[in-house]
């Protein structure tokens, strides 16, 4: 007899579908599951994410659950298969593009040559406010942990050479750096929430640097002064040996060039496609809101054909990857072996992000295919919480209890997907952001982040969460607060 012919005594007298409490139950149970691998038995977030996935189809299946359920036992494979293509296909090419082009502005030491002439502008005096928008320009390509790693010897000489703190600088540089790899794609997890919510980069470009911007200061300007002056950090005593020949570092305006250059283009394809966009009616579903502006498109100039051509975000990032390897690697006679392997070198970390974002998309497809995204829409519908709201409670959850950003922001984009029916653009883009939010706070000890700051910082554990702890959470709230302000004047 088949281990799944008999119907479990708890479903016995079960309605004829399964019920919403079921369902929920069965969301609870998976997102349990999910933390238990990860925190208990330290499993890698990939796999946590399908074994997850698949307590939910095997609970929702009919053979499971006598009939009721919507999945069949032989077609969970398939699924599990097909949502794990749907997501890829642009995500794996954005996040491989974005490796490559971060590595090259890495191995150039470009993101040197920018923190160097922020802090000539600014001056020793406002060098917070250098460190600041340097963390919040270099983590546009850069990943925070490897920018981390890149500008650490410049906050060393900062202290050294001021006699202050090394937090005085470190935390605002953080703040910059914690802000943009969570709020303004190409970073992976802006840009696979937006992708499954069907946003446009564009619109969360746009508002992730309009919240991003003010957030990232007064998380790393206005907060930290008073835990810089409490605390003093001394920075590493400096390596006599170290060699210090700033006369190779690509120019400030190159690098400048190479950053705003994809993000121009994306933005300009934005405003493209909006303006064509003007005619149709709001509130579609998105393949119908898709299907008409291919159709306004065919009609288009050959000027708008090619701003909405360069505008996509696979183009403009692969130009400006091509104008990185031409301007970091080639005109700079770099030897193509090495380049090559700097490049190679860089889709290894890449990799993993692209299956953690594949399985994300698994486990909303499962989600969908269950009935649970239905039964979650039912469940919160009327029941008066903002939306944004709920967005950002429900990656500040998974943030907290797993602490990693981006498996907060896939789990909860899975999780908010069924309820955004309806929402326009600005405020999917919105969404986007309160899930960033919600996914920066609370970074403690099972944040590998944590422990990054508390080693290049120079901070006992107790220190890092008395700093570093609290920096991430200002900047999350703040961050939430900000995209709720700006919800309301769109």
């Amino acid at each position: 007899m088949s281990a799944f012919s008999e119907i479990p005594p708890f479903l016995a007298d079960a309605p004829a579908r399964l019920s919403l409490p079921y369902l929920l139950g069965l969301l609870v149970l998976a997102v349990g599951v999910l933390l238990f691998l990860i925190l208990k038995l330290r499993l890698q977030a990939f796999l946590a994410l399908i074994l997850s996935s698949l307590v939910v189809a095997i609970g929702s299946s009919a053979e499971f659950t006598g009939g009721k359920g919507k999945l069949a036992l032989a077609e969970i494979g398939s699924t599990i298969e097909s949502g794990m293509a749907s997501s890829l296909g642009f995500i794996a090419t954005i996040i491989g593009l974005g490796a490559i082009f971060g590595s090259l502005l890495e191995h150039s030491g470009g993101a040197q040559s920018l923190a160097r002439s922020m802090l000539g502008f600014f001056g020793q005096k406002r060098a917070p406010w250098a460190m600041v928008l340097t963390g919040f320009i270099v983590s546009i390509p850069v990943f925070l942990d490897v920018a981390l790693v890149i500008l650490a010897p410049i906050l060393y000489a900062l202290s050294r050479t001021t006699g202050k703190s090394l937090l005085t600088y470190g935390l605002p540089l953080l703040a910059g750096l914690m802000v943009t790899h969570a709020f303004v794609p190409p970073t992976p997890g802006p840009v696979w929430v937006a992708y499954e919510l069907g946003v446009g980069l564009g619109w969360v470009i746009l508002f992730g640097v309009m919240v991003g911007l003010p957030t990232a200061i007064i998380g790393g300007i206005v907060a930290p002064k008073r835990m810089a002056e409490k605390l003093f950090i001394a920075p590493p005593e400096e390596d006599p040996t170290a060699v210090h020949d700033e006369s190779k570092l690509p120019s400030f305006g190159l690098i400048i060039a190479l950053i705003g250059f994809p993000i121009l283009l994306i933005v300009l394809g934005t405003v493209a496609k909006e303006i064509l966009a003007s005619g149709i009616a709001e509130g579609l579903a998105k393949a119908e809101y898709d299907k008409q502006i291919a159709a306004a498109l065919a009609e288009a100039g050959l000027g708008m054909k090619l701003l909405v051509f360069l505008g996509h975000p696979i183009i403009a990032l692969l130009l400006a990857t091509l104008g990185a390897l031409v301007f970091l690697g080639y005109a700079r006679k770099v030897d193509k072996s090495v380049l090559m392997e700097v490049m190679t070198r860089s889709l290894g970390p890449a990799g993993i992000i692209i299956l953690i974002t594949g399985a994300g998309g698994v486990f909303k497809k499962i989600l969908g295919e269950s009935g649970v995204s239905d039964a979650l829409k039912e469940a919160f519908e009327g029941r008066g919480i903002p939306i944004l709201l709920l967005a950002y409670i429900f990656a500040f959850l998974v943030r907290v209890a797993q602490g990693s950003a981006t498996v907060a922001m896939v789990t909860a984009a899975g999780l908010i997907a069924s309820l955004v029916d309806g929402l326009s653009q600005p405020q999917l883009a919105l969404v986007v952001i309160a899930i960033a939010a919600g996914a920066s706070a609370v970074s403690h000890v099972n944040d590998s982040g944590f422990w990054m700051v508390s080693r290049y910082m120079r901070m006992t554990e107790k220190q890092t969460l008395q700093t570093w702890t609290v920096v991430s959470t200002i900047v999350s709230v703040v961050g939430y607060l900000l995209a709720q302000l700006v919800w309301t004047f769109v």
